[in-house]
């Protein structure tokens, strides 16, 4: 993957410290802002990605050249109104779009690659409130994030109550299930498996683990998807023939589309960056932070909530939603849930769905 250069960067003032009991000194965080900060820094909405995203949530991505990826969500008279609100999306440590990971430079001028610390969500938050404190803001007006987004913005009102007036998590969780982590470990292995990976020391090599990190995507995009948004979107059609090949390429349209994404993906990102952060998204379970009842990690909060989720959603079912809402409830919070219905399974919050986009703003604006 080519390196890239943020269009906005900052090197925290202070050492992060981490959940392992180690400490990153000089930590860079790359960021993306949209619209203008009121003079009281009243309207800031911190917006936290998802696994593979960025913080290119609403400008072209500098590698593919491909829109922002919440670009239907984010801009002038949309859902997430930059006439109004200022929007700041950054990139999580750990990752490789510019914040500090496994690829950024050690004190030795190496690359970290498997020296880097292994990190947490909270870790990735701590790094978050970094950057706002760095910018002077003391109060967000809204943290919004789906998925892994979604967990941050749990881990901030959980962990910096006083961070967020409100807090809008999306097709997400508390803690990853077994399930999850079993799809993770496919990944993880299928990558570490590659001979590229050299134990993560590819670093300024002429190949990279990319079939390794290229089966990981596929098997995690499966995931994002549902069994009825595939069978719709491809059935058992054949790719490109009119009959079967007996052999192993891409007969069928379903495989073609997988390699795709795999392919794709390995253009973008970092294979050790996701072995880190599929590694932290585990380790996430936020009721384990607080003596084990997730009650607990509410209980200081004086936010106002919005939980989402969908009914095609098996990678984080409505049940993982519910267990938050009953959380929140129990802990006297003033929470809002809703349902949706989508045929896109776990990708549905990046999609068009009409009645997520009014949700989220009655929220928003409320």
């Amino acid at each position: 993957m080519a390196p890239v250069i943020a269009s906005k960067s900052l090197t925290l003032s202070r050492d992060l410290p981490l959940d392992s009991g180690q400490a990153l000194s000089d930590v860079q965080i790359a960021f993306e802002t949209y619209g203008e900060l009121a003079d009281d820094r009243s309207n800031a909405i911190l917006i936290c990605h998802a696994l593979t995203g960025d913080q290119y949530v609403a400008s072209n991505h500098p590698i593919t050249g491909k829109p922002g990826w919440w670009e239907r969500m984010v801009g002038p008279g949309k859902v997430v109104d930059t006439n109004r609100f200022h929007v700041i999306c950054a990139n999580v440590i750990g990752s490789c779009m510019g914040s500090t990971g496994p690829a950024s430079e050690a004190a030795d001028g190496q690359p970290y690659a498997m020296r880097f610390p292994v990190i947490t969500i909270r870790d990735m938050v701590r790094g978050l409130v970094g950057l706002l404190d760095e910018l002077g803001i003391e109060r967000l007006h809204t943290v919004i994030g789906g998925s892994m987004g979604g967990m941050q913005a749990l881990s901030l009102a959980a962990n910096w109550p006083e961070r967020a007036a409100r807090v809008l998590a999306i097709a997400t969780t508390a803690r990853h299930s077994a399930q999850n982590i079993a799809f993770h470990e496919v990944g993880r292995q299928a990558i570490m498996a590659d001979l590229n990976w050299r134990g993560g020391d590819y670093y300024g090599a002429e190949t990279a683990p990319d079939a390794g990190l290229a089966v990981a995507r596929m098997a995690a995009h499966i995931t994002y998807l549902s069994e009825e948004g595939l069978t719709e979107k491809f059935g058992r059609n054949l790719q490109d023939r009119d009959t079967k090949s007996f052999g192993f390429d891409a007969d069928f349209q379903v495989e073609s589309y997988l390699r795709y994404q795999g392919s794709g993906f390995t253009q973008r990102f970092d294979a050790n960056s996701y072995l880190y952060i599929t590694r932290a998204m585990d380790y996430f379970d936020l009721a384990e932070e607080h003596g084990g009842r997730l009650a607990n990690a509410f209980a200081g909060s004086s936010a106002r909530f919005c939980v989402i989720s969908f009914d095609s959603d098996w990678l984080y079912p409505t049940a993982e939603s519910r267990h938050i809402v009953h959380a929140l409830n129990a802990a006297g919070a003033p929470v809002s849930f809703v349902e949706l219905s989508a045929p896109f399974g776990h990708d549905s919050f990046l999609l068009d769905v009409p009645a997520l986009d009014r949700v989220m703003k009655g929220f928003i604006d409320g």
